[in-house]
């Protein structure tokens, strides 16, 4: 089944070349089926680039996926324009009284800031907040997730000496009952990570609210849930295109920031090639997270 989003949004045309099956608002509702509703609080500030990658991810599996572009209002973002947000996206406050299936929140560039000094930190709490009775499973990531497990649990983050960047091997943790959202996945497998900031490993272990789902030698803890699955933690990014990390080098070197080549992502030295060995854990990843959400939310939200 499709990805349900508006035709004109960039990623209908996007995912169309790539032969992925979209389906418009229209006629999606000449269907009699109960579609998955899933919400996306995106805060990056490549909207356009972000939206495509998560539903592209999305888009592979049997259910019929309907998309809500959520933004913040305490905060507009400056790299995306305003007739594009507003025709596009929803406030918060216009669905704070929906349910949903299923939410991400993605990650944001505002590492270096505490918590209290982010210009929509009140608001992104009255969201979590949200999340905790409107919405069956949430997946937070990168900071989103550092921000989500400082908030509902008290991990702090911690500033890393030098930006983790490239593309980092990882294990499961778990072997004997193995995890729904873990399922199928090789036992080491690879994720892309860009940040500055870490949670420590010895403190998600410590809280007997949360499981490990996997770890990285270089990485760290990288994919946390709660018991329940209703909290999904991923500090890294699945959902990155194959030149997302290539983008992010070439920008940060034009700007003279510090900055290292990718850990084991170029295939030379030229870093003309890229090793994209990432793609199949993160969509059986995200399948596997729409089918626990199918199988445990609620018939009628």
């Amino acid at each position: 089944m499709p990805i349900v989003i508006d035709r004109n949004i960039p990623a209908f045309r996007e995912l169309g070349k790539e032969r992925i099956f979209v389906m418009d608002k229209e006629r999606a509702g000449t269907q009699d089926i109960r579609p998955i509703e899933i919400a996306l609080l995106n805060l990056m500030p490549t909207k356009r680039e972000t939206e495509t990658q998560f539903m592209r991810l999305l888009s592979n599996s049997p259910l019929q996926v309907n998309i809500t572009l959520i933004h913040t209002e305490s905060y507009r973002s400056k790299n995306t324009e305003a007739e594009y947000l507003d025709r596009f996206y929803r406030p918060f406050e216009e669905v704070k009284d929906k349910h949903f299936d299923g939410m991400i929140v993605t990650g944001a560039p505002v590492e270096d800031l505490p918590y209290s000094s982010v210009a929509y930190w009140e608001e992104l709490t009255r969201l979590f907040d949200f999340t905790k009775t409107n919405v069956t499973s949430t997946i937070f990531i990168c900071w989103g997730a550092m921000a989500a497990l400082y908030y509902f649990y008290g991990i702090e983050k911690r500033p890393l000496s030098r930006k983790l960047f490239g593309v980092f091997a990882h294990k499961k943790t778990r072997f004997e009952i193995p995890d729904p959202l873990t399922r199928g996945i090789s036992d080491e497998f690879h994720m892309c990570h860009s940040r500055h900031s870490t949670v420590r490993q010895s403190d998600i272990e410590r809280d007997g609210r949360l499981l490990l789902l996997a770890t990285s030698h270089r990485a760290g803890a990288s994919i946390i849930s709660n018991l329940d699955h209703s909290q999904v933690f991923v500090l890294g990014h699945m959902e990155y295109d194959r030149d997302t990390l290539k983008k992010e080098y070439e920008r940060d070197l034009a700007k003279g920031l510090p900055i290292e080549r990718p850990f084991c992502y170029f295939a030379d030295k030229e870093g003309t090639r890229i090793n994209m060995n990432w793609a199949s854990s993160s969509n059986l990843f995200y399948n596997n997270w729409l089918n626990f959400v199918y199988q445990t939310t609620p018939y009628n939200l």
